[in-house]
């Protein structure tokens, strides 16, 4: 039987975990290799008790890497190396030992050390006993996870090999495996696969003195989370990042900077690019002049005077450009008349959305800055209004980047 090379010229590593389910891994390698992949597999240790380095070794034509510390793995090449190399990493069968370890960031082995530094997707294939997989820890984790942008396939409902109970935990057979990392590599290349999205986000800090600066209240919560959502959805992302105490997104070209000054440096660098999201809490005003010693507070001085100066207005710059991308998008974060100073800034920013929420602290605890909910309303220079419920961060970036592809779906409807 012939097979399409659905996977032609695709560099896969496959990781392999400690699981009886390991020996499935081997029909794997040959499903994805007769679809056309280079596979290259890393062995945990314990999935050396189920299958030999030999075995997967002779299947894939390739190197086996098995230990972090190995002198023949390092001559051959490098976890780092290795992890920005490959176009998907695969982990069947994923334990529940491994997912406990991704979801906390452990880079213990070689596996954990690629998949911590890897731009690539990860798609796990879990395999446990149903106890171990309906347990409040493992379902924390695969929902940590599914935040940090892993994908999933499986586990199916069947008997297990090792124990002889049924339920939800037994991996997905091998050709359910290989559907999946077609269908993701589909869904990945998506319609924003051609776009450059640049993302602002975090706070910029404007110093005053080597000790002092002068600031907004932004995590930089929601800028990561749609430049990672749109990363996850294909698009080509620029994140300019002010400070923030976060971990840069996966598969995305994060610049880091200090100051508004810096901030609009990098944005205009990075043009062109399809659209812009302006979703950096940018400093209104900066020192006019930064002391090079600190400020010290002066016996019986109760009151300083400081003189400040406009910072640039980064999103009207690039909304009035002629590098304009052509599609705009800015957030307002307000305390009263929340939707009339939204529109204003609308319509004077030269924007074609606001995405504004109201900070002021509310009994539902979302609005607050730097927290994981938030309640938003989307509007748009047509004067459509769209209140969204209260829904955390991610939920939020899915949905905003959802109505990009449909912005930009439209707009290659006109012009076809």
């Amino acid at each position: 039987m012939l097979v399409a090379h659905t996977l032609s010229s695709k560099n896969i590593l496959l990781i392999i975990g400690g699981s009886i389910a390991a020996y499935k891994a081997l029909d794997l390698i040959r499903r994805l290799r007769e679809r056309g992949a280079r596979v290259r597999v890393i062995l945990t240790k314990a999935a050396q008790a189920f299958v030999t380095p030999l075995a997967i070794s002779v299947l894939t034509g390739e190197h086996v890497f098995t230990n972090l510390f190995s002198c023949s793995d390092a001559q051959d090449i490098n976890h780092i190396r290795l992890a920005r190399e490959v176009d998907m990493i695969v982990i069947a069968p994923c334990s529940s030992t491994r997912l406990a370890k991704m979801a906390c960031g452990f880079g213990t082995d070689f596996a954990g050390t690629v998949l911590l530094a890897t731009r690539a997707p990860v798609l796990a294939a879990p395999a446990m006993n149903p106890a171990m997989w309906n347990h409040p820890a493992t379902q924390r984790n695969i929902a940590q996870l599914t935040k940090d942008g892993i994908f999933f396939t499986g586990p199916e409902n069947g008997e297990m090999a090792e124990c002889g109970e049924a339920g939800e935990g037994r991996m997905s057979e091998p050709l359910s495996i290989v559907a999946a990392v077609e269908s993701l590599f589909v869904q990945l290349k998506g319609f924003l696969a051609d776009k450059h999205i640049l993302v602002t986000s975090g706070p910029t800090h404007e110093p005053l003195d080597p000790v002092r600066y002068f600031a907004n209240r932004s995590s930089g919560k929601q800028g990561h989370a749609i430049a990672t959502v749109l990363a996850r959805s294909g698009a080509h992302v620029t994140l300019v990042s002010g400070p923030v105490a976060l971990a840069d997104p996966t598969g995305v070209n994060t610049i880091h900077v200090e100051t508004a000054q810096q901030m609009r440096a990098a944005v205009l660098a990075a043009l062109p690019a399809d659209a812009a999201i302006f979703v950096a809490a940018v400093a209104d005003w900066r020192p006019v002049a930064i002391a090079s010693k600190k400020i010290k507070k002066q016996p019986n001085f109760g009151q300083i005077s400081l003189n400040m100066i406009a910072n640039p207005d980064i999103l009207s710059e690039i909304a009035h450009s002629k590098r304009r991308p052509q599609l705009v998008i800015g957030f307002a974060a307000e305390t009263f008349d929340v939707l009339e100073h939204a529109k204003a800034k609308l319509f004077r920013k030269g924007a074609d959305w606001i995405i504004v929420n109201d900070v002021s602290r509310r009994p539902d605890g979302s609005g607050i800055m730097g927290g994981d909910q938030n309640k938003v309303t989307v509007m748009s220079c047509d004067n459509n209004v769209e209140s969204w419920p209260q829904m955390d961060k991610t939920t939020i970036a899915e949905k905003l980047v959802q109505r990009i592809t449909d912005f930009f779906k439209d707009k290659s409807g006109e012009q076809m």
